[in-house]
């Protein structure tokens, strides 16, 4: 009799402690991620590199018409940005990062930084060093990143079906090679190509305009009726004008 309560109450003793760590795990940080993890919660008024972190997952929620700055500073446009992406994945519309909000983002991303849909690969197919463009390898790799979670935003946007990239960096030799503009945005890495597939190039480039892309080039542009373009250029210019934009 006397084991058996021994037994009893050490099985009570791991059962209060499992409790007491889950409670302690979901108060406090979401679980580490092989690409970053964010240790504290984040509302208007943070700063540091965590909030550059975020703003870089959350580029593709600015609003229509809306670049979200990269700035390492948590304001109203970071908070309003945080909202849409809370509410797009079903969780809580506060506005403040916490451990629901890295979870969901650690499940949106790879050990190399990248969201689970796109790859480095198929924003460069011109050469694997980055270099030889408008701007340095690292600045070009990191515009495609931002890029990457851009086109993230815009698939889940539009039901989580496909979007196939056709062209992104270009070194200045691989942009001359295929006839691009002399100050294309390829060369800085921020740009990209899409093709048609699940949708249209229209639909493309009409769903665009609310994922952070300052750049959008479609049918009815020179040169663009075979595929959609987008890129984060300093000022907005979006012409489309088969599809009315």
């Amino acid at each position: 009799m006397l084991r058996r309560a021994l037994r009893l109450f050490a099985s009570l003793v791991m059962i209060m402690s499992g409790t007491l760590a889950g409670t302690v795990l979901t108060a406090g940080t979401a679980h580490a991620d092989g690409c970053y993890t964010w240790t504290r919660t984040l509302s208007q008024g943070s700063s540091g590199a965590d909030v550059t972190q975020l703003q870089i997952r959350l580029g593709g929620y600015a609003g229509y018409g809306s670049v979200l700055g990269v700035d390492g500073s948590f304001g109203p446009a970071t908070a309003a940005a945080l909202k849409r992406f809370q509410s797009a994945y079903g969780l809580s519309s506060d506005g403040v990062a916490g451990t629901d909000t890295y979870n969901k983002l650690y499940a949106l991303q790879d050990d190399d930084c990248t969201p689970v849909h796109f790859t480095y690969g198929e924003l460069n197919d011109c050469n694997t060093t980055w270099s030889g463009g408008a701007v340095s390898a690292a600045t070009a790799k990191a515009n495609a990143l931002r890029t990457m979670w851009k086109l993230e935003a815009m698939r889940h946007a539009l039901g989580d079906q496909p979007i196939t990239v056709t062209s992104g960096f270009r070194s200045y030799a691989c942009n001359s090679a295929v006839g691009g503009a002399s100050n294309s945005r390829h060369l800085y890495g921020d740009a990209a190509d899409l093709g048609a597939g699940p949708h249209s190039l229209c639909t493309l480039a009409k769903q665009a305009r609310s994922h952070g892309f300052s750049g959008i080039l479609g049918p009815g542009y020179p040169g663009h009726d075979d595929h959609t373009h987008v890129d984060h250029r300093d000022s907005q210019y979006w012409s489309a004008p088969t599809c009315g934009v």
